[in-house]
C-alpha cells in the first residue's frame, strides 16, 4: 500500500508513492537492494531517529521528523556507507530521492502528513 507526503506548511505534495516501514524487519532492511528512488518515491520509517548506509547503491535525502511530523532536520544528498547521527528529537524519518527536500522546498520546522494515496 502506497501513502503520500504532504506538506501541509507548504501546501503541496512531496511525494505520491511512499512506503511505510513500522517493523524491526522493514525498517532494517530499508532501501537496501534498491537500484533507486524516483523522483516520487520515499520511504518513512518509524520509529526511527538515525539511518544507516550500508550496502546503499544511491544517494538520499533524510528528512528526521518528531512525533507530530515537524522536521527537525534535514540531511540531503547522504551518500552510501555513511551513518547519520543520531537525532535526539526524531521520531521518524522520511528517506527521498536524493536533491528533493531542496527542490521540493522542505525546511526544518515545516509540518509534514502522510495520508492514503
Amino acid at each position: 500500500m502506497y501513502y503520500c507526503l504532504k506538506n501541509i506548511t507548504k501546501n503541496n505534495i512531496v511525494a505520491s508513492k511512499i512506503i511505510i516501514a513500522d517493523k524491526f524487519l522493514t525498517r532494517m532492511r530499508g532501501l537496501m537492494g534498491r537500484r533507486e528512488l524516483e523522483e516520487n518515491e520515499g520511504l518513512l520509517l518509524a520509529p526511527c531517529n538515525a539511518v544507516h548506509m550500508m550496502f546503499m547503491r544511491f544517494p538520499i535525502d533524510v528528512i528526521f521528523l518528531d512525533k507530530d511530523f515537524v522536521v527537525v532536520k534535514i540531511m540531503d544528498k547522504l551518500k552510501p556507507w555513511r551513518v547519520s547521527p543520531v537525532v535526539r528529537d526524531a521520531y521518524q524519518v522520511i528517506e527521498l530521492k536524493a536533491g528533493n527536500a531542496i527542490e521540493k522546498g522542505i525546511n526544518i520546522g515545516d509540518k509534514l502528513s502522510v495520508i492514503r494515496g
